[in-house]
């Protein structure tokens, strides 16, 4: 089949809407034979191992979903066709044998797990959408205190008093992966000051799982969207109201995964 153009627009993405696919370190191939030349020369520059099975995780989900969008299988071969880029600033972008691809994806990768989020081209255009994924991880009162806004505080703590640990911990994370995707959207990472962007969660989430939030960043207000999985929190930031995406065939259960650092047993890669 031709992979190209015409034919993605008749697949998943003919219907317009964002796809996520979600995959973790157990499904990355052995060896470099499903990375094109480039990515494997940028591979070779990268001395940590962190560096190294993020690179690798993010490529995996971004190619499986690209597969999966093209009704292509996941075999080494296949995924060979399909290449994970950087544009100059730093966004993916995608090629299939070597031509441009007309859609887009974004990536973000934590504790094991990578997911890519896919849709037609424009709807990823930079400053249009962030994503980002983390995991409910203990939180202190500092970094509580350091990194997020009274209002914001004030709302970790009533996730507290409400669910014990486990909702402090949930809800610091949230807004800390709701002001990362925020701040994606800006192009200002975490050069800005978090508290510069005021988060608002709808704390009810909808039947398939994904609830609403608000990110104030003052001249402008961007929607977004989240949700809970397991131990595995991921956020959305958009400048216009856009549904949430749809899973994609092949995506891994989040709820049922659990978080790895496998880097730390090697930390510095030995070829």
């Amino acid at each position: 089949m031709d992979a190209g153009r015409g034919e993605f627009g008749r697949g998943e993405f003919g219907r317009g809407g964002l796809r996520w696919l979600a995959c973790g370190e157990d499904v990355v191939p052995a060896g470099e034979g499903w990375l094109v030349p480039r990515e494997r020369e940028r591979l070779s520059r990268m001395r940590f191992t962190k560096r190294r099975t993020e690179y690798l995780l993010r490529r995996c989900a971004g190619k499986r979903a690209v597969a999966a969008s093209l009704g292509l299988p996941t075999d080494e071969a296949s995924l060979a066709r399909i290449a994970m880029l950087n544009a100059p600033g730093g966004a993916p972008y995608v090629e299939i044998d070597g031509q441009r691809a007309d859609f887009d994806i974004s990536l973000t990768d934590r504790a094991g797990q990578a997911v890519a989020l896919v849709g037609p081209s424009g709807s990823m255009a930079a400053g249009t959408l962030g994503i980002d994924l983390e995991i409910a991880e203990p939180r202190s009162a500092g970094f509580v205190a350091d990194f997020l806004t009274p209002p914001e505080q004030r709302w970790v703590a009533d996730q507290r008093a409400a669910h014990g640990a486990d909702g402090w911990d949930a809800a610091a994370n949230l807004i800390w992966s709701a002001k990362e995707a925020a701040l994606k959207v800006l192009r200002v990472g975490l050069r800005a000051d978090t508290r510069s962007v005021v988060v608002t969660v709808h704390p009810v989430a909808r039947a398939d799982g994904w609830g609403e939030l608000l990110i104030d960043g003052g001249a402008q207000a961007f929607p977004g969207w989240w949700r809970r999985d397991g131990a595995f929190l991921l956020t959305l930031a958009t400048r216009t109201l856009t549904p949430p995406p749809a899973p994609m065939p092949g995506s891994a259960d989040l709820g049922v995964a659990i978080p790895t650092h496998s880097w730390m047993a090697n930390p510095v890669h030995r070829p």
